[in-house]
């Protein structure tokens, strides 16, 4: 059964507004060195390639059209090619992009195994990844789907939650329940029961699996993308959505569209794949004072990226993609300057990114 072959769909949308100024609407976060030399997406295009003994295709992806020379370069960049750029004139949430992927890689393999995930997830352990992909791959092949779980480490209010069924084996459970970001007390009884899990938002099914799941959930979406589908073109890898009856498709997430509803899914839950979605500068933060080495940390426990003179700080985040930041005596902040944007703010307030964002686009800035 493993010599079925993986087709990876990665979803390159959403804006990253948390990490603003750096994330933008016309490079979000997933187009930025944050982790390592390579981009987000270039690191995950890279683990799709350092599968072991799995059969992986060219990744596709799925993306804002102006994002289309981003995919381009960024792939070229690591010598990859692209086995389809699907182009969304406009973004329609999650179950839309499984439906699309659905029929563009049935059309190409009715027979192999879609692999969908975010382009903007960081994964440490990749031979624990592709091992839990394994069983996956078997359990989705007897027509199931499969959705990865992540054991939380902390209450966190973010994420969505997945709570286990039984055990069918070591890592595999059924589902019993999908659940809505909860609050800090909720999401403190979900991590003290040990039933409960992060949603990762990745997902795998064959072709024949999810379509039968819309048709059978969400009709209305799986018409809509086929419509879009028979009107749009097509220009080697590229596919570009028609504008005018994507914009009528409903905009849903597969969780509620599909897997909430859903009898035949199958939950996997890795021993730990080092799993960061690296959704803020706090989170950025803790990401590089966990590593080992951590090249990015001085002395005071103050991260420093870029061209940085602090004197006498204390626990500061700073990065630079331009000029020169200086400062002394500063405690518990968050700076960020690009070219032509400044972002300062306390720790404590680093969800509050989000505001800024928000404001500026009322007040009709870039």
């Amino acid at each position: 059964m493993r010599n079925k072959t993986i087709y990876p769909v990665i979803m390159c949308g959403g804006s990253g507004t948390r990490l603003w100024p750096l994330s933008t609407q016309n490079k979000p976060k997933q187009y930025h060195t944050l982790t390592s030399d390579k981009t987000m997406l270039q690191e995950t295009i890279l683990r799709m390639v350092d599968a072991g003994e799995q059969v992986v295709a060219p990744p596709s992806f799925i993306c804002a059209l102006e994002h289309e020379a981003l995919i381009y370069e960024q792939t070229h960049q690591i010598g990859i090619d692209p086995l389809h750029v699907i182009l969304e004139p406009t973004g329609r949430n999650t179950a839309p992009v499984a439906a699309i992927a659905a029929d563009i890689i049935g059309e190409h393999d009715p027979d192999g195994i879609i692999l969908l995930l975010p382009a903007d997830h960081y994964i440490q352990d990749v031979e624990e990844f592709w091992r839990c992909i394994g069983l996956g791959i078997d359990t989705a092949l007897q027509g199931n789907l499969v959705t990865l779980g992540l054991h939380p480490s902390t209450p966190e209010t973010g994420y969505g939650y997945i709570r286990k069924g039984a055990m069918l084996s070591p890592s595999l459970y059924t589902v019993d329940r999908f659940v809505e970001k909860p609050d800090l007390e909720t999401a403190k009884s979900y991590l003290k029961s040990g039933n409960y899990f992060w949603n990762a938002g990745i997902f795998l099914f064959t072709p024949t699996t999810i379509i039968d799941s819309f048709q059978t959930h969400a009709p209305n979406i799986l018409q809509a993308c086929r419509d879009t589908l028979a009107a749009s073109k097509r220009n080697g890898s590229s596919v570009f959505l028609d504008p005018s009856t994507f914009s009528i498709c409903p905009a849903d997430s597969i969780d509620y569209a599909i897997m909430e509803h859903a009898e035949n899914i199958m939950l996997v839950a890795p021993v730990d794949i080092g799993w960061n979605d690296i959704g803020s500068w706090v989170a950025l933060d803790a990401f590089e004072k966990a590593r080992t080495p951590a090249p990015n940390v001085t002395i005071g426990g103050n991260v420093e990226i870029g061209n940085i003179l602090l004197l006498d700080g204390q626990n500061n985040y700073i990065r630079s993609d331009g000029p020169l930041v200086a400062g002394v005596g500063l405690e518990n902040l968050i700076i960020v300057a690009t070219r032509d944007s400044v972002l300062i703010l306390p720790k404590e307030r680093g969800q509050d990114v989000k505001k800024i964002v928000e404001a500026l686009k009322a007040n009709e800035h870039s």
